[in-house]
């Protein structure tokens, strides 16, 4: 076992006193220490429980990214996100999907989230995963399928953890997992080419009371611990980060090394002002209209060659027609440029409860409008599917729907020469930078969540039918006899038609007789 915990500091101008930091011989201490943290472990299969080890050795690749509804600020270099919720990318290492797969996503994170474990002969994949296409070269750098259901909570995950790595009385390693309740975005990747499995948790804060860590890392038994302090520095080149700090090899270091050190990167923040609020238009029906809306202050792009982007998760129930956004002039409406990418289910008549993949994934590109002097309103039409009835005396025909914020992007040009080697600190397969050339790097918008503090998503109530209200039997039994109305007239007509060519018929040749 690998550990390597990093934290960033939040305000560069203040510094960070070394005396903050007392190593012991197998130990690190961290105090009064503001800004945000990222804990990464790297662990080989032998360490990882059985029924995980049985999935990954069919996986070539499977990517695991959560993120919090939450509204958290992001600091360099932790700033790329994914829209709220469960994201999992999964390539099979044989065409033949493993069937366990679904069945431990529900273990891990829930048994309600809806994953079905039905292969489809046909296609040879599982239908509740999608493909995303391959539109930025002829070898796609992502994973081959693509999952995503709204998750507010890692519950179940926290308490899978600890029942399998910490032992009863090691309440140290319980707090320890129990502080992943309050992480901002949860990670975990494996390949089978290193067969190893990387699990990374990052907090934007601490949540104590005062917002600073105090905290002490212990070396992990058979294992290896480093711990960095890094401040943000400005870089020589534009594309680059830059950072000066301490680093201690507990074990090894008998005091905190300094460091200084900068590398390319894909991810880098906008400034603060910089945000984004999202909400569908009130009444919503059922075609509703969602809306993006960004400030004017930060539609200047970082540079020319930088395109505006906003990459959509939307569940099974709501969908998109692409047909009509083929119409530059429809686009131009709703201050859309181009839709770039759509995949999964999108199937404009399937009711959701016939739909089995989990929804359908969206790349637009925005209008970037020549001025900077009015704010921005991006609408998307979107479509709802009919829903299964509900058997509740509170819902009052009404289900609620979680839609996740977007995440808004742009998305630039690297330099001719800017070489992308990977570093600890780059992320990926986090489902649009796939659509994009491997030399794109991203500037990030922060999503800013409304007053009424729901966090990042949107609740949407579709009226549905109520099985307990008045008139439900009703109608159902009424439909039932207007069908049977309805195809007994049809035969009616038919016989009567029927009757009389047979009776055409026989005065015919009675006629031809006579004659």
């Amino acid at each position: 076992m690998k550990e390597r915990i990093t934290y960033i500091i939040r305000n560069p101008k203040l510094g960070f006193e070394p005396s903050n930091l007392e190593v012991a011989k197998a130990s690190i201490s961290v105090s009064s220490l503001d800004g945000a943290k990222e804990h990464r472990i790297t662990l080989a299969l032998a360490e990882v429980p059985q029924e995980l080890v049985r999935v990954l050795k069919n996986c070539h690749e499977l990517h695991i990214r959560w993120a919090t509804s939450r509204e958290h600020d992001s600091i360099a270099p932790y700033v790329s996100r994914v829209t709220p919720g469960l994201h999992v990318f999964y390539t099979p290492l044989r065409e033949k999907a493993t069937k366990r797969l679904c069945s431990l996503i529900q273990k891990l994170f829930g048994s309600y989230l809806k994953c079905v474990s039905t292969e489809n002969i046909l296609i040879n994949f599982w239908s509740a995963f999608t493909t995303p296409p391959n539109i930025s070269g002829r070898f796609s750098h992502s994973a081959s399928r693509q999952y995503f259901q709204p998750l507010e909570s890692t519950d179940n995950l926290v308490a899978y953890i600890g029942q399998t790595t910490c032992s009863e009385h090691n309440y140290e390693c319980k707090l320890r997992v129990h502080d992943l309740l309050t992480a901002d975005y949860i990670d975990g990747d494996y390949d089978s080419i290193s067969h190893a499995v990387n699990l990374r948790a990052y907090w934007s804060q601490s949540h104590l009371t005062d917002k600073l860590w105090w905290e002490t890392h212990h070396i992990p038994a058979n294992g290896s611990l480093e711990v960095g302090v890094l401040i943000n520095e400005t870089p020589d080149e534009e594309e680059e980060l830059r950072y000066s700090g301490f680093l201690t090899q507990v074990g090894d270091d008998d005091k905190p090394s300094p460091t200084l050190f900068s590398f390319p990167a894909r991810h880098h923040p906008l400034p603060q002002s910089s945000t984004f609020k999202a909400s569908f238009r009130i009444p919503s029906g059922l075609h509703p209209t969602y809306s993006v809306q960004l400030p004017a202050d930060s539609l200047t792009p970082p540079s020319r060659d930088c395109y505006l982007h906003s990459y959509l998760t939307l569940p099974s129930p709501l969908f998109i027609d692409k047909y009509p956004l083929s119409d530059p002039l429809f686009l131009a409406s709703h201050n859309l440029k181009a839709l770039h990418s759509i995949s999964g289910a999108t199937d404009l008549e399937a009711p959701d409860w016939v739909t089995d993949a989990w929804g359908s994934a969206v790349l637009f590109e925005i209008v970037t409008p020549p001025s900077a002097k009015e704010s921005l309103e991006v609408t998307i039409p979107t479509h709802l599917r009919y829903l299964s009835p509900i058997d509740s005396r509170t819902a009052q025909g009404l289900r609620s729907l979680l839609i996740p914020y977007p995440s808004v992007f742009w998305a630039c040009n690297a330099e001719l020469g800017s070489q992308f080697s990977t570093s600890p600190f780059d992320r990926t397969n986090l489902g649009y930078d796939g659509l994009f050339g491997p030399k794109t790097v991203f500037y990030y918008f922060n999503p800013s969540g409304p007053v009424n503090g729901s966090g990042l998503a949107n609740f949407l109530d579709v009226p549905v039918l109520d099985l307990n209200r008045t008139g439900a039997g009703m109608v159902e039994w009424g439909t039932v006899f207007v069908i049977l109305v309805g195809t007994a007239w049809v035969c009616w007509s038919l016989m009567g038609d029927f009757v009389s060519w047979g009776k055409g018929g026989r005065e015919k040749e009675i006629g031809n007789k006579s004659d």
